[in-house]
């Protein structure tokens, strides 16, 4: 079996595919069957391999807060202190609780935005963005939405505000410090 995922990549960086951004995704069903695609039908895929844009520069992340800032009403400034913070301009980050890409979105949370390449960066900063958005609409208030940006939102509405946890505490005041800074 590995020398067929072998030939596989071999063929795609031959082909060229592998000077453009994607992902291949596979499964295994029940029946020892692998299964390839570009898009994936359903939540069974998992990323085989994936290819990255290495050009892709701190000024292109910034176009694209730009422009999902304005689609849906927010700072730039604001978003690019949560990438900051979230994955320090970093792509392809991964934190050790399973958060992906610039904006660090949670594998759940992608499911419930759509999030289908977490690693892509337009796609992760858009999602993150509207993902923003909803909260602020939902609590009302920036501290509050970026708490629930970080601990989920059913924790704000537990604790009635920013849960006692001192990660969700400090991310909140990191990302208002940054927020500040930048608008300035």
């Amino acid at each position: 079996m590995r020398w067929i995922f072998l030939v596989l990549c071999f063929l795609c960086l031959c082909s060229g595919f592998g000077s453009r951004a994607g992902t291949i995704y596979y499964y295994c069903d029940e029946n020892g069957v692998f299964h390839f695609t570009d898009l994936p039908a359903s939540g069974l895929y998992r990323p085989f391999i994936v290819f990255r844009d290495k050009h892709f520069d701190l000024k292109k992340i910034k176009h694209l807060v730009r422009i999902y800032s304005e689609r849906y009403g927010l700072e730039p400034a604001l978003i690019q202190a949560m990438i900051e913070v979230e994955s320090a301009y970093e792509p392809e980050a991964v934190s050790k609780a399973g958060a992906q890409g610039l904006m660090q979105i949670m594998p759940n949370t992608q499911k419930e935005l759509g999030l289908r390449d977490p690693f892509d960066p337009s796609s992760n900063i858009e999602a993150g963005v509207r993902y923003l958005r909803s909260l602020l609409d939902r609590f009302g208030d920036l501290s509050l939405a970026l708490a629930a940006y970080n601990a989920g939102p059913a924790r704000v509405e537990q604790y009635n505000g920013i849960p006692p946890y001192v990660e969700t505490r400090q991310y909140v005041r990191r990302v208002l410090d940054i927020y500040s800074r930048l608008k300035r």
